[in-house]
């Protein structure tokens, strides 16, 4: 039964004509669909740290109302340092989960900020805090160096002996193409290796997941000829076998990832060259 037909149902046989009634009963719906839902204030623990100032570290809280900015933690940076504290330090860029920026650690997990919900079902604070084990610039940015100077260390780019036939193109058929899903679409963001407590120990010799993933890549790609020079290149101590495979980078890749996968895939082919 529609909600008109309900009103006609109900009304008195005389008096009040059906107009008037119907049109309050319209009024009031209106106007209680047109009021807000009521939103609690939701507190963000943020780290903090300035080198430019004596202070120690700390947790500083902020309280907003969620429901005057967007669903993601980023969102709720943004509103913070737009209209709470314009000292607070951060990277981002595409806000899409494409470039990377904003890697973080969210309530104790690795993640993107442009990807991860603010929790407004949980009572208790949203922490925020800088990627794990890495040297702090300021507040929530780190220190990307030594990471980007891994993933150089591998050459991630086409290595060839010998020019394509035609002086132009390397043809590569669907299904070698199709070897190279779930290593191309890394972004980077260093979620992966920050995790790894193997990379926590040894971040100077371990390659880390996020370099090794994109090793893998390139010696899973046909069109490159320089396969066996890389598996050389990364079959170390503790470059490759500083992996104990523990899974932390695969449970914290924002993109769905599985870099201990392809970890194990370059030990795998690294044993059979050598038997």
């Amino acid at each position: 039964m529609s909600a008109v037909s309900r009103v006609f149902r109900r009304l008195p046989s005389g008096g009040e004509g059906a107009g008037s009634v119907l049109a309050r009963s319209f009024s009031s719906t209106a106007s209680s669909a047109a009021e807000p839902k009521a939103s609690k204030p939701q507190t963000f623990s943020i780290y903090r740290w300035d080198p430019e100032h004596a202070e120690k570290p700390r947790l500083e809280n902020y309280t907003i109302n969620t429901k005057e900015c967007g669903p993601m933690v980023l969102d709720a940076l943004i509103k913070i340092k737009n209209e709470t504290d314009p000292s607070l330090t951060f990277r981002r860029s595409c806000r899409e989960g494409i470039c990377g920026s904003c890697a973080m650690n969210i309530n104790g997990c690795n993640g993107l900020a442009c990807l991860t919900k603010i929790d407004t079902a949980s009572d208790s604070a949203t922490t925020i805090t800088p990627l794990p084990h890495m040297f702090v610039i300021k507040d929530l940015v780190v220190d990307m160096t030594n990471f980007y100077n891994q993933y150089k260390s591998i050459e991630p780019w086409l290595k060839r002996k010998t020019p394509p036939a035609d002086g132009k193109e390397i043809l590569q058929s669907k299904k070698d193409r199709a070897k190279l899903d779930g290593m191309y679409e890394c972004i980077l963001c260093a979620c992966c290796s920050t995790s790894c407590p193997s990379y926590w120990w040894n971040p100077e010799k371990y390659l880390g997941p996020a370099a090794l993933l994109h090793a893998n890549r390139w010696i899973s790609d046909s069109r490159d000829e320089y396969t066996e020079e890389r598996i050389d290149a990364v079959t170390d101590e503790f470059k490759l076998y500083r992996c104990h495979t523990i899974m932390n980078c695969t449970r914290a890749c924002p993109k769905g990832l599985n870099p201990a996968k392809q970890i194990a895939n370059i030990k795998k082919i690294g044993m059979a060259s050598v038997i």
